[in-house]
């Protein structure tokens, strides 16, 4: 069926729209009854057998947080909704380039500061953009740390150091950056880089050979 919900948000990359879309996600995964609320950008693939199996290691009634930072430290943030001014905090948040997930059980402690748009309050509150604002509120309010994984990837790092059969025991790739377009995981060639400059397709056709437009024969 068609899943695509229209989030009536701005298109633009601000911090502003993309808390918009954040919150809508957050209040259609609460209305969906699902288990786990993952969140991923349209510039990843993701790999749905290793993401199951990674989160089969949880109990959804859990409170799990889990995910990739892009810093190797917490961030710290001005917390500008105390009525004695702002206050300093300090958290870890999963970047939302890489992916991450979220269990329903500590989704729902999460609903005073994020369901029905307050999200959008709560994020003005320590002026960031949407990944971010979600640590705040997990880490930073509701004292549940961010569970490290390394299984996650965004575009932030470098991904020609994922090669050879280690690509496909990842559960999100990215590919690119705005220096560097040819920052891509290096597989063994199903495509050529022309037709498969991501690398996503090779990917796809490795994970699934009998996909219908998969090549019958590896590029030597």
């Amino acid at each position: 069926g068609d899943h695509m919900i229209n989030t009536n948000c701005s298109a633009v990359h601000t911090r502003q729209a993309l808390c918009c879309k954040m919150s809508v996600e957050y209040d259609k995964f609460l209305e969906s009854g699902q288990k786990w609320f993952c969140h991923v950008d349209d510039d990843n693939y993701v790999n749905p057998r290793t993401l199951l199996r990674l989160l089969s290691a949880f109990s959804h009634s859990q409170d799990v947080y889990v995910g990739r930072p892009s810093l190797d430290h917490p961030i710290e943030a001005a917390d500008h909704g105390q009525s004695d001014g702002s206050t300093t905090v300090k958290f870890w948040f999963a970047t939302g380039g890489a992916g991450f997930c979220i269990s329903r059980g500590l989704a729902l402690k999460m609903s005073p500061w994020a369901s029905l748009g307050n999200f959008i309050s709560t994020a003005e509150r320590v002026r960031l953009p949407d990944d971010c604002t979600i640590g705040y509120i997990i880490e930073g309010l509701l004292e549940v740390k961010l569970r490290h994984s390394l299984l996650f990837h965004s575009h932030l790092e470098n991904l020609q150091r994922l090669q050879g059969e280690s690509v496909l025991q990842q559960v999100t790739l990215s590919y690119g950056d705005p220096e560097n377009k040819h920052n891509v995981v290096s597989v063994g060639g199903v495509f050529g880089l022309q037709q498969d400059p991501t690398r996503f397709k090779s990917v796809h056709c490795l994970l699934y050979p009998d996909t219908i437009w998969c090549p019958a024969k590896k590029i030597a």
